[in-house]
Protein backbone atom coordinates (compact mmCIF):
# COMPACT_ATOMS: atom_id res chain seq x y z
CA UNK A 1 0.00 0.00 0.00
CA UNK A 2 3.00 2.60 0.99
CA UNK A 3 4.36 1.58 -2.49
CA UNK A 4 1.04 2.17 -4.27
CA UNK A 5 0.76 6.08 -2.48
CA UNK A 6 4.59 7.00 -2.93
CA UNK A 7 3.97 6.11 -6.78
CA UNK A 8 0.36 8.14 -7.04
CA UNK A 9 2.00 11.22 -5.11
CA UNK A 10 3.59 12.87 -7.60
CA UNK A 11 1.07 12.66 -9.94
CA UNK A 12 -1.77 13.96 -7.77
CA UNK A 13 0.64 16.50 -6.41
CA UNK A 14 1.54 17.39 -9.93
CA UNK A 15 -2.25 17.50 -11.07
CA UNK A 16 -2.56 20.29 -7.70
CA UNK A 17 0.18 22.41 -9.03
CA UNK A 18 -1.68 22.43 -12.57
CA UNK A 19 -4.78 23.61 -10.70
CA UNK A 20 -3.00 26.04 -8.35
CA UNK A 21 -1.07 27.37 -11.37
CA UNK A 22 -4.11 28.37 -13.69
CA UNK A 23 -6.31 29.83 -10.62
CA UNK A 24 -3.13 31.71 -9.83
CA UNK A 25 -3.51 33.00 -13.53
CA UNK A 26 -6.95 33.59 -12.67
CA UNK A 27 -7.35 35.26 -9.61
CA UNK A 28 -6.20 39.15 -9.00
CA UNK A 29 -7.74 42.60 -9.59
CA UNK A 30 -9.41 41.58 -12.69
CA UNK A 31 -10.84 38.36 -11.81
CA UNK A 32 -10.91 35.70 -15.03
CA UNK A 33 -12.70 32.66 -15.65
CA UNK A 34 -10.28 29.50 -16.45
CA UNK A 35 -11.65 29.24 -19.32
CA UNK A 36 -10.35 32.48 -20.32
CA UNK A 37 -7.45 32.24 -19.22
CA UNK A 38 -6.24 28.85 -21.02
CA UNK A 39 -7.53 30.78 -24.14
CA UNK A 40 -5.41 33.77 -23.48
CA UNK A 41 -2.62 31.38 -22.92
CA UNK A 42 -2.97 29.98 -26.30
CA UNK A 43 -2.69 33.68 -28.31
CA UNK A 44 -6.89 33.84 -27.76
CA UNK A 45 -9.18 36.45 -26.11
CA UNK A 46 -8.97 40.23 -26.19
CA UNK A 47 -5.60 42.39 -26.22
CA UNK A 48 -6.25 43.15 -22.40
CA UNK A 49 -6.91 39.27 -21.32
CA UNK A 50 -3.59 38.84 -23.13
CA UNK A 51 -1.66 41.19 -21.48
CA UNK A 52 -3.07 40.41 -17.80
CA UNK A 53 -2.54 36.68 -18.37
CA UNK A 54 1.04 36.50 -20.49
CA UNK A 55 2.74 39.90 -19.56
CA UNK A 56 1.33 40.50 -15.95
CA UNK A 57 0.47 36.69 -14.00
CA UNK A 58 2.45 34.71 -16.10
CA UNK A 59 6.05 35.46 -15.07
CA UNK A 60 4.56 35.40 -10.92
CA UNK A 61 3.23 31.98 -11.78
CA UNK A 62 5.91 30.73 -13.18
CA UNK A 63 8.69 32.37 -10.20
CA UNK A 64 6.24 30.27 -7.51
CA UNK A 65 6.75 27.32 -9.14
CA UNK A 66 9.81 27.12 -9.87
CA UNK A 67 11.17 28.70 -6.46
CA UNK A 68 8.98 26.86 -4.49
CA UNK A 69 10.37 23.76 -5.71
CA UNK A 70 13.40 24.90 -5.21
CA UNK A 71 12.84 25.30 -1.72
CA UNK A 72 10.83 21.80 -1.19
CA UNK A 73 13.75 20.25 -2.57
CA UNK A 74 16.84 21.92 -0.89
CA UNK A 75 14.89 20.99 2.41
CA UNK A 76 14.02 17.05 1.11
CA UNK A 77 17.83 17.33 0.28
CA UNK A 78 19.50 18.71 3.10
CA UNK A 79 17.54 16.20 5.77
CA UNK A 80 18.54 13.25 3.61
CA UNK A 81 22.43 14.82 3.49
CA UNK A 82 22.18 15.64 7.34
CA UNK A 83 20.00 12.70 8.38
CA UNK A 84 17.96 15.27 10.23
CA UNK A 85 14.73 16.14 10.00
CA UNK A 86 14.53 19.74 11.16
CA UNK A 87 17.40 20.51 8.50
CA UNK A 88 16.30 23.57 5.87
CA UNK A 89 17.26 26.42 4.54
CA UNK A 90 15.64 28.37 6.37
CA UNK A 91 17.18 27.26 10.00
CA UNK A 92 20.46 26.88 8.29
CA UNK A 93 20.64 31.16 7.01
CA UNK A 94 20.79 29.66 3.32
CA UNK A 95 18.34 32.57 2.10
CA UNK A 96 19.35 35.32 5.05
CA UNK A 97 22.73 34.85 4.18
CA UNK A 98 21.26 35.24 0.31
CA UNK A 99 19.73 38.08 0.84
CA UNK A 100 23.02 40.01 2.21
CA UNK A 101 24.50 39.26 -0.80
CA UNK A 102 21.67 40.58 -2.81
CA UNK A 103 21.49 43.96 -0.40
CA UNK A 104 24.82 44.29 -0.84
CA UNK A 105 24.54 44.81 -5.08
CA UNK A 106 21.58 46.59 -4.99
CA UNK A 107 22.75 49.32 -1.84
CA UNK A 108 25.41 49.85 -4.44
CA UNK A 109 23.20 50.39 -7.38
CA UNK A 110 24.99 47.66 -9.22
CA UNK A 111 21.49 45.22 -9.75
CA UNK A 112 20.21 47.25 -12.52
CA UNK A 113 23.57 47.88 -14.68
CA UNK A 114 24.75 44.50 -13.72
CA UNK A 115 21.68 42.16 -12.73
CA UNK A 116 23.42 39.19 -13.71
CA UNK A 117 25.58 40.41 -10.34
CA UNK A 118 22.28 40.08 -8.23
CA UNK A 119 21.74 36.13 -8.78
CA UNK A 120 25.72 35.53 -8.55
CA UNK A 121 26.22 37.53 -5.20
CA UNK A 122 23.10 35.57 -3.41
CA UNK A 123 24.63 32.03 -4.58
CA UNK A 124 27.65 33.12 -3.71
CA UNK A 125 26.50 33.93 0.14
CA UNK A 126 24.10 31.04 0.20
CA UNK A 127 27.13 28.80 -0.57
CA UNK A 128 29.10 30.44 1.99
CA UNK A 129 26.43 30.13 4.77
CA UNK A 130 25.72 26.20 3.96
CA UNK A 131 29.54 25.43 3.86
CA UNK A 132 30.10 27.07 6.84
CA UNK A 133 27.23 24.71 8.86
CA UNK A 134 28.44 22.05 7.98
CA UNK A 135 32.12 22.59 8.57
CA UNK A 136 31.53 24.17 11.60
CA UNK A 137 28.72 21.38 13.12
CA UNK A 138 30.46 18.37 11.78
CA UNK A 139 30.07 15.27 9.95
CA UNK A 140 27.90 13.85 12.57
CA UNK A 141 26.47 16.87 13.96
CA UNK A 142 23.01 16.38 16.62
CA UNK A 143 19.81 18.24 16.44
CA UNK A 144 21.51 20.73 19.05
CA UNK A 145 24.73 22.00 16.71
CA UNK A 146 22.91 22.30 13.64
CA UNK A 147 20.14 24.48 15.84
CA UNK A 148 22.76 26.38 17.40
CA UNK A 149 25.12 27.17 14.49
CA UNK A 150 22.21 27.91 12.02
CA UNK A 151 21.06 30.10 14.58
CA UNK A 152 24.35 31.82 14.62
CA UNK A 153 24.97 31.98 11.08
CA UNK A 154 21.05 33.69 10.11
CA UNK A 155 21.99 35.89 13.25
CA UNK A 156 24.99 37.22 11.55
CA UNK A 157 23.51 37.25 8.02
CA UNK A 158 20.74 39.51 9.23
CA UNK A 159 23.18 41.63 11.29
CA UNK A 160 25.32 42.19 8.26
CA UNK A 161 22.08 42.86 6.24
CA UNK A 162 20.73 45.25 8.92
CA UNK A 163 24.39 47.01 8.39
CA UNK A 164 23.86 47.65 5.16
CA UNK A 165 20.82 48.96 5.76
CA UNK A 166 22.08 51.84 7.91
CA UNK A 167 25.05 52.24 5.72
CA UNK A 168 23.15 52.96 2.57
CA UNK A 169 23.17 56.44 1.35
CA UNK A 170 19.04 56.90 0.09
CA UNK A 171 16.66 56.71 2.51
CA UNK A 172 14.03 55.55 -0.12
CA UNK A 173 16.50 52.87 -1.34
CA UNK A 174 16.57 51.12 2.48
CA UNK A 175 12.94 51.36 2.26
CA UNK A 176 12.74 49.53 -0.81
CA UNK A 177 14.97 46.57 0.33
CA UNK A 178 13.24 46.19 3.74
CA UNK A 179 9.92 45.85 1.46
CA UNK A 180 11.72 43.68 -0.59
CA UNK A 181 13.17 41.30 2.36
CA UNK A 182 10.24 40.76 3.40
CA UNK A 183 9.84 38.40 0.31
CA UNK A 184 7.50 38.86 -2.73
CA UNK A 185 6.18 37.47 -6.05
CA UNK A 186 4.67 40.96 -6.92
CA UNK A 187 5.32 43.15 -9.79
CA UNK A 188 7.96 40.12 -11.46
CA UNK A 189 8.48 40.17 -15.11
CA UNK A 190 10.16 37.58 -17.49
CA UNK A 191 13.26 39.42 -16.41
CA UNK A 192 12.99 38.13 -13.21
CA UNK A 193 12.40 34.52 -14.53
CA UNK A 194 15.21 35.08 -17.51
CA UNK A 195 17.52 36.25 -13.95
CA UNK A 196 16.28 33.10 -11.73
CA UNK A 197 15.52 30.49 -13.59
CA UNK A 198 18.84 29.22 -15.00
CA UNK A 199 20.46 28.53 -11.86
CA UNK A 200 17.38 27.36 -9.99
CA UNK A 201 17.03 24.72 -12.81
CA UNK A 202 20.78 23.75 -12.56
CA UNK A 203 20.35 23.50 -8.79
CA UNK A 204 17.60 21.33 -9.00
CA UNK A 205 19.49 19.08 -11.42
CA UNK A 206 22.46 18.49 -8.86
CA UNK A 207 20.23 17.72 -6.31
CA UNK A 208 17.97 15.47 -8.25
CA UNK A 209 20.57 13.45 -9.86
CA UNK A 210 21.54 11.89 -6.05
CA UNK A 211 18.65 10.64 -5.21
CA UNK A 212 20.11 7.31 -4.51
CA UNK A 213 23.02 8.66 -2.69
CA UNK A 214 20.97 9.73 -0.19
CA UNK A 215 19.17 6.24 0.11
CA UNK A 216 22.01 4.66 0.73
CA UNK A 217 23.22 7.57 3.00
CA UNK A 218 20.49 6.83 5.43
CA UNK A 219 22.74 3.48 6.17
CA UNK A 220 25.32 5.76 7.96
CA UNK A 221 28.60 7.40 5.84
CA UNK A 222 30.58 4.11 7.11
CA UNK A 223 28.20 1.80 5.13
CA UNK A 224 27.76 4.43 2.13
CA UNK A 225 31.27 4.90 1.67
CA UNK A 226 31.48 1.05 1.88
CA UNK A 227 28.83 0.85 -1.06
CA UNK A 228 31.04 3.15 -3.35
CA UNK A 229 29.34 6.62 -2.22
CA UNK A 230 31.89 9.45 -2.21
CA UNK A 231 30.16 11.18 1.05
CA UNK A 232 32.53 14.42 0.50
CA UNK A 233 31.64 14.43 -3.05
CA UNK A 234 28.11 14.18 -2.03
CA UNK A 235 28.09 16.78 0.15
CA UNK A 236 29.70 19.49 -2.21
CA UNK A 237 27.40 18.76 -4.71
CA UNK A 238 24.39 19.43 -2.20
CA UNK A 239 25.88 22.43 -0.79
CA UNK A 240 26.15 23.99 -4.74
CA UNK A 241 22.79 22.82 -5.40
CA UNK A 242 20.78 24.66 -2.45
CA UNK A 243 23.67 27.66 -2.97
CA UNK A 244 22.52 27.67 -6.62
CA UNK A 245 18.58 27.33 -6.05
CA UNK A 246 18.10 29.39 -3.04
CA UNK A 247 20.69 32.25 -3.73
CA UNK A 248 19.10 32.81 -7.26
CA UNK A 249 15.19 32.20 -5.82
CA UNK A 250 16.42 34.73 -3.10
CA UNK A 251 17.26 37.63 -5.57
CA UNK A 252 14.17 38.15 -7.45
CA UNK A 253 11.67 36.81 -4.39
CA UNK A 254 13.50 38.26 -1.26
CA UNK A 255 13.34 35.87 1.58
CA UNK A 256 10.60 33.25 1.46
CA UNK A 257 11.59 30.62 4.74
CA UNK A 258 10.23 27.37 6.13
CA UNK A 259 8.93 25.86 2.95
CA UNK A 260 11.86 23.61 3.13
CA UNK A 261 10.82 22.64 6.47
CA UNK A 262 7.36 22.39 6.37
CA UNK A 263 7.26 20.35 2.84
CA UNK A 264 9.11 17.36 3.77
CA UNK A 265 7.50 16.71 6.85
CA UNK A 266 4.30 17.02 4.58
CA UNK A 267 5.50 14.18 2.14
CA UNK A 268 7.20 11.99 4.07
CA UNK A 269 3.94 9.97 5.29
CA UNK A 270 2.89 9.14 1.39
CA UNK A 271 6.53 7.99 0.54
CA UNK A 272 7.69 6.62 3.72
CA UNK A 273 11.32 7.53 5.32
CA UNK A 274 13.24 6.88 2.13
CA UNK A 275 15.03 10.15 1.58
CA UNK A 276 15.44 9.49 -2.10
CA UNK A 277 11.92 8.78 -3.05
CA UNK A 278 11.38 12.16 -0.82
CA UNK A 279 12.87 14.74 -3.37
CA UNK A 280 10.29 14.66 -6.28
CA UNK A 281 7.32 15.24 -3.69
CA UNK A 282 9.24 17.59 -2.28
CA UNK A 283 9.72 19.63 -4.99
CA UNK A 284 6.07 19.35 -5.96
CA UNK A 285 4.62 19.89 -2.74
CA UNK A 286 6.70 23.52 -2.72
CA UNK A 287 5.63 24.48 -5.59
CA UNK A 288 2.07 24.13 -4.45
CA UNK A 289 2.45 25.67 -1.14
CA UNK A 290 3.83 28.48 -2.67
CA UNK A 291 1.30 28.74 -4.94
CA UNK A 292 -1.36 28.60 -2.39
CA UNK A 293 0.61 30.70 -0.55
CA UNK A 294 0.36 33.88 -3.43
CA UNK A 295 -3.15 32.97 -4.16
CA UNK A 296 -4.22 33.51 -1.10
CA UNK A 297 -2.09 36.99 -0.47
CA UNK A 298 -4.35 38.60 -3.35
CA UNK A 299 -7.26 37.41 -1.50
CA UNK A 300 -7.19 38.42 1.81
CA UNK A 301 -8.10 41.91 2.61
CA UNK A 302 -5.26 44.61 2.75
CA UNK A 303 -4.59 47.89 2.03
CA UNK A 304 -0.76 47.44 1.68
CA UNK A 305 -1.03 44.07 0.47
CA UNK A 306 0.49 41.08 2.50
CA UNK A 307 3.61 40.06 1.64
CA UNK A 308 4.05 36.00 0.76
CA UNK A 309 6.77 35.67 2.79
CA UNK A 310 5.44 36.98 5.86
CA UNK A 311 2.72 34.48 5.35
CA UNK A 312 4.97 31.69 4.85
CA UNK A 313 6.63 32.72 8.19
CA UNK A 314 3.36 32.56 9.71
CA UNK A 315 2.93 28.86 9.12
CA UNK A 316 6.12 27.51 9.61
CA UNK A 317 7.00 29.24 12.47
CA UNK A 318 4.39 26.97 14.69
CA UNK A 319 5.28 24.12 12.30
CA UNK A 320 9.13 24.86 14.01
CA UNK A 321 8.08 24.49 17.25
CA UNK A 322 5.74 21.52 16.74
CA UNK A 323 8.51 19.57 15.43
CA UNK A 324 10.93 20.58 18.47
CA UNK A 325 8.37 19.57 20.64
CA UNK A 326 7.95 15.68 18.89
CA UNK A 327 11.47 15.54 18.55
CA UNK A 328 11.82 16.10 22.58
CA UNK A 329 9.40 14.00 23.36
CA UNK A 330 10.89 11.37 21.12
CA UNK A 331 14.34 12.02 22.75
CA UNK A 332 12.61 11.58 26.40
CA UNK A 333 11.05 8.20 25.45
CA UNK A 334 13.79 6.86 24.28
CA UNK A 335 15.95 7.72 27.41
CA UNK A 336 13.11 5.92 29.63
Amino acid sequence: MRVAEGAAAPLILASGVIVLFLLSLSIGPVRLPIGVVVDALLGGGTDAERSIVQEIRLPRAILAVAIGAMHGLAGAALQGLLRNPLASPSLFGAPQAAAFGAVLVISAGLADALSFLLPLAAIAMAFVSVFILIAVAGRNANLLLLILAGLALSSLAGAATSLALNLAANPFAALEISFWLLGSLEDRSFQHVTLALPFIVCGAALLFTRGEAFRVLSLGEEAAQSLGVDVGRLRLQVIMGVALGVGASVAVSGTIGFIGLVVPHLMRPFVGHDPGRLLLPSALGGAALLLAADISVRLIPSSSGIKVGVLTALIGVPFFLYLVVRERRTLSSSMT
